[in-house]
């Protein structure tokens, strides 16, 4: 069965409603209103239209999908004095979208695209890894694991071989696609603070600040040392400086852990070279935990090296420069292990290890606020946790804080 193509206006309606069915789950999150009914039946008619509408419709469906998911991305050229890049950013990813998607329209065979649709699953156009299909059920019936997606595609192509009441066998087989109940790990004995922080992007790096953000951010260690916890966590970049070339604060963060274990976002220099780190205060040692995923785009540039430089010196003033480490890095607090994860990293699964159970990320979402970047964020680091039975505690700057599982 195809979607009828006589009705009016079918190649700008049809389209554009495969795009809200399949992001309707992202804007009901961030509205408050999520429906476990309303995601598992949005997520199956988005992907059953992927399946059967006509050829020429899948384009225009994935522009408009590129646009749903990703509109903020352009949001963070305002910060290097490049406003009006913001909306042909966006656009642009409107164009990568319609080519992704756009390639299930080289065939009208239902199977084919489902088999297609799966690949895309494993591929990341520019290492951009957060058009991850399966992620629309999330907070759904559906499960999240691979193999569930690959059924769920398989039985709403086989839906397409029966004709009337018949259709209905294959989905309601759909049942075995739904998840079996998860328990996530016990939470560990510390009692962590979760510093989450509202710093407007503009103003973050600006030199006049800096006193006042750094003495905010001891107040809040000295009231969580108050409150008896043991352990504080401030955001990506919390102390926006090289925390190597300032002795005097690290020797202070020193003494204070050892009332208390600090983990920070900041920067560090070293060999002439410049990395996005966490710092780990505790019991009077220091542990400099490097990134090891970068944000294409933002911390790299994905593109051939004769055009890197240019970019970087033209387009981003040199910020797009950062190197990584080779590991991630593993800590123990009190007989507990986390993993420390930045930003994007969360969402990577390479990361995620079912060895460690309990992961400590940091973001700085100012770049992208207000947008719903927060909540997708949000929703694919859910996905990644409960794929590999982790547990996330995440601080960030503008929205995402909390302990995610």
């Amino acid at each position: 069965m195809k979607l009828p193509a006589t009705t009016p206006y079918p190649l700008l309606v049809v389209p554009l409603l495969i795009a809200l069915f399949l992001s309707a789950f992202i804007y009901w999150e961030a509205l408050h209103l999520t429906s476990w009914i309303l995601n598992t039946l949005s997520g199956l008619i988005a992907v059953y239209g992927l399946l059967v509408a006509p050829r020429k419709m899948l384009p225009i469906a994935g522009f408009w999908i590129g646009l749903l998911w990703f509109y903020w991305i352009g949001y963070s050229f305002t910060y290097y004095d490049m406003e009006w890049a913001k909306w042909p950013v966006a656009l642009g990813f409107g164009v990568v979208y319609a080519l992704y998607f756009g390639v299930l329209g080289l065939t009208s065979s239902p199977w084919l695209r489902a088999g297609m649709l799966f690949g895309l699953t494993f591929f990341w156009p520019m290492d951009f890894n957060w058009m991850q299909p399966e992620v629309i059920f999330v907070e759904s019936y559906i499960g999240v694991e691979k193999w569930q997606f690959a059924l769920v595609l398989a039985l709403l192509a086989a839906s397409t071989w029966f004709k009337g009441k018949g259709k209905a066998f294959p989905l309601l087989m759909l049942v075995v696609t739904f998840h079996a109940p998860y328990t996530p790990p016990p939470l560990p004995s510390l009692k962590i603070k979760l510093v989450s922080t509202e710093l407007s992007q503009d103003m973050k790096w600006e030199q006049s600040t800096l006193q006042r953000i750094v003495g905010d951010n001891l107040r809040v260690i000295d009231d969580a040392i108050d409150k008896r916890y043991d352990m504080v966590v401030l955001p990506e970049a919390a102390f926006p400086l090289f925390m190597n070339h300032n002795p005097q604060l690290m020797a202070f963060l020193q003494e204070k852990s050892h009332h208390i274990t600090i983990l920070t976002g900041t920067l560090h220099e070293e060999n002439h070279l410049n990395y996005n780190v966490s710092y780990l205060f505790h019991q009077g040692n220091v542990t400099v935990a490097k990134k090891t995923i970068l944000v294409p785009f933002g911390e790299y540039i994905p593109l051939p090296s004769f055009l890197k430089q240019w970019v970087d010196d033209h387009v981003y003033q040199g910020a797009a420069n950062f190197v990584t480490a080779k590991h991630p890095t593993d800590f123990g607090i009190q007989g507990v292990t986390f993993r420390n994860a930045i930003c994007y990293e969360i969402t990577r699964e390479e990361l995620y290890d079912p060895k460690v159970h309990y992961m400590i990320a940091m973001s700085n979402n100012g770049w992208f606020t207000p947008s719903i970047q927060p909540t997708l964020q949000n929703l694919l680091i859910r996905l990644y946790a409960r794929r590999n039975h982790a547990m996330v505690f995440h601080s960030a700057n503008s929205g995402g804080s909390g302990v995610v599982y």
